[in-house]
Formats: structure tokens, sequence, C-alpha cells
């Protein structure tokens, strides 16, 4: 697997996206992926906000969000489905603003997807958006996949067999979290300037349509269920009595 990250000039809001990665990758190979940083969507849809103190931020973040819990970092949130830290609002790289993730990026994901096929005239190419996020008990932050389209997100082991014979009966492959963790190694988080990257030779199914949900997991299976539980979230919107 082959990560080139891209740099380029600065994005500005409600820059069209689809034209800005051209310019800067006028062509790619076929089975190729590309990795987008969650920022470029948020500035391409505008949903940007002056920065106007520490309570209007801690107030978005409450409304962007499933559940909040207030950690000595920053807050540990729940958002459509996923775990981040935020809601995903972000102040880095924003010029004194508030960036927040727009609405449906999996539809959007899905939208540019189809414009840069047709602008670059392959069939076979993922998309996956990615964002800063920090796994427990790790120093750190590394990167997760807010959204993608093109490709199957997870790859199922469940049956298979493992180097002695032992059947597998659990697990699964998050190819999506991966690809964006490759990426965002090679992109950078500081002042690299290089919110993409295309990936060549990557070991992954495309796919025209991503089934809903597919990478989304229970809460009641979850390895992390009883802490959930333990701090008064359970499901979407629910806490345990």
């Amino acid at each position: 697997m082959k990560i080139t990250p891209v740099k380029t000039a600065l994005f500005t809001p409600q820059e069209n996206l689809a034209l800005f990665i051209v310019k800067h990758i006028p062509t790619v190979p076929e089975n190729t992926v590309l990795a987008v940083a969650s920022k470029l969507f948020c500035l391409w849809k505008g949903n940007i906000l002056p920065y106007e103190s520490p309570e209007q931020k801690e107030k978005l973040i409450k409304a962007e969000s499933d559940f909040a819990l207030q950690t000595p970092l920053c807050w540990l949130t729940v958002k459509d489905g996923m775990v981040m830290t935020n809601a995903g609002i972000d102040e880095s790289n924003a010029d004194g603003k508030l960036l927040l993730f727009p609405p449906d990026i999996y539809g959007l994901a899905a939208q540019l997807r189809v414009k840069l096929c047709k602008i670059w005239n392959i069939k076979n190419l993922g998309l996956v958006v990615t964002d800063s996020m920090i796994l427990p008990f790790r120093a750190g932050v590394m990167a997760g996949a807010v959204a993608y389209a093109g490709f199957k997100g997870v790859r199922d082991a469940r049956g298979s067999k493992d180097l002695f014979g032992r059947k597998l009966e659990v697990t699964q492959i998050d190819v999506a979290d991966s690809l964006a963790t490759a990426a965002a190694l090679c992109m950078g988080e500081g002042n690299e300037r290089q919110p993409l990257a295309f990936i060549e030779e990557a070991p992954v199914v495309f796919v025209d349509e991503v089934p809903p949900n597919e990478i989304k997991y229970s809460i009641e299976d979850d390895l992390y269920a009883p802490l959930f539980r333990a701090v008064g979230y359970y499901k979407k919107g629910e806490k345990n009595d």
C-alpha cells in the first residue's frame, strides 16, 4: 500500500471542493482511495462560526452531541454513532473560528466521490473523510473515518480460521478507520498543509454504494458498553436508571 500526501493551497470557505481536489491531484489511477481531512468538508459547506467564548463552545458541543461527558482534556462525546472529542467541533487550523461537521457527511462523501469519478474518468474510487481521535489510555491522536464512500468499510472474518484452525467467532476488520489512520499519519496534524492523500494498492473491495450503518456497532454488544452504562449513557438519547 502506497500513501501520497498532497500539499495544497489554503481552502477557502464554500470553495468548490471537487475542483480544489482536481486542481491539486489532476489524475489518479483506478483502484485509488482518496483521504480528505474533515475540515475541508466543514469549510466546503460553510459550517463555520466565530469563536466567542468557552461557554459558547461548550453549548455547541452539547447541542451537537447525543451524549457529552467532560474530561480533563476535552468533552468526550457520542455523535452519529461515533465516540469523538468535542462532537467534532474544531479550533485547530481554523483561524480563530469553530468548524462544525455538516449534516449528512456520508451523503456529501458519496456525492463528492461521484463527481471525482466523472472528472477523473475512473470507476473504482474510494473516499474516506478523516478526523483526529484518541484511543483510551494512549498518548497522542490518531485518525478515524467520520465518513467514507466507494468501498466496503468492514471486512467480516467471522467463520474463517486462524493459523491453527480455530474458527474466528467475532473478528471483523475495520477497514475504513484503518485507512484513515494510515493516511492521517502521512498528512500530519499541524502546519503541513496536506489535507489530501491518495492511497494506492489498498486492500479494499470497491463498491458503488455503502450499506447504511455498515460500520456502526450495537452498543449492547460493544466492548466499552459497561463504561457507558456507568456514566449514564446506553443508547442514543437514553440514559440508564
